[in-house]
């Protein structure tokens, strides 16, 4: 039976990785201020960071409608979702009423998966759905096996602006500006329940980067023939940096260094690096 991989666009995947793994993208909105944009192949994302960046109002996100997920389950036939962390955004839910009515009106099979993380993340859940569905297990093993992974999957990310979240009020003014005099970075992460933890503090680019190669080490995640994503918002440097420390220590079968979208971008804004393995 022929499965389609239904993202919504918070999932980092590349045209190339969509076109290879089948996957379709559900599109969420895009906010800054009074002005709503959609994330999708048609978004200028050069200039949406620049509309970002001069934006002085709350940004923020708007979760696809169930029809939108509806119509792509439906099309698809037998399809597998893969959404950002319902802890984060209604857009979970929304694809579950979509898979709800699309069955009802003649879809054969659809499940949800709650990343429970996003970005790199989502590409890493795409990727290996569409492995073991490459192995002809049959969807309640594929169900299992991806459950599993995402329950043990890691999600670590460090940014250099802190402009959206302090627009978005989830870092104080009082904080922002200390991180900012002391050039202190914030690693943070996925705290695997859905939400976001602060793991280490860093000050400058190699500090950061041997922080992120000890969370790996010390994540106690197997390592060897496992894959791991790297998303970037405009710092293909940093992030190749990382993928080249990564593969000098480790023993990942594949790394994937991808540019985030619209939404990845908005929240990771310029220079943002997020890692998922």
């Amino acid at each position: 039976m022929d499965y389609r991989i239904i993202a919504d666009s918070c999932c980092d995947v590349t045209p190339e990785l969509k076109e290879k793994w089948n996957v379709e993208t559900v599109p969420l909105t895009l906010r800054l201020g009074d002005t709503e944009l959609v994330d999708d192949d048609t978004l200028d994302l050069p200039g949406f960071m620049a509309k970002m960046k001069a934006c002085t109002k709350k940004i923020g996100s708007a979760a696809p409608s169930p029809l939108l997920f509806q119509e792509a389950f439906e099309k698809a036939k037998n399809a597998f979702a893969v959404t950002i962390s319902s802890q984060l955004s209604g857009t979970y839910q929304s694809a579950v009423n979509g898979a709800r009515a699309a069955l009802e009106a003649g879809a054969q099979f659809v499940h949800v998966f709650d990343t429970k993380s996003a970005c790199a993340a989502e590409v890493l859940v795409s990727g290996k759905v569409r492995e073991l569905l490459y192995q002809n297990l049959k969807p309640e093993a594929i169900i299992e096996k991806a459950e599993k992974f995402i329950g043990e999957m890691k999600t670590y990310f460090v940014l250099e602006r802190y402009d959206n979240l302090l627009k978005n009020g989830r870092l104080s003014r009082i904080t922002e500006r200390i991180v900012s005099i002391l050039g202190i970075r914030l690693i943070m992460g996925a705290d695997g329940n859905g939400g976001i933890a602060l793991y280490r503090k860093a000050r400058g680019e190699k500090q950061v980067l041997e922080k992120m190669l000890t969370l790996i080490k010390e994540s106690g995640k197997a390592t060897k023939d496992a894959v791991m994503v790297i998303s970037h918002c405009n710092n293909i440097a940093m992030a190749q940096k990382l993928c080249d420390a990564v593969k000098s220590r480790f023993e990942f079968r594949e790394i994937h260094v991808v540019p985030t979208g619209g939404l990845s971008s908005l929240y990771a804004d310029d220079h943002g690096v997020v890692m998922a393995f």
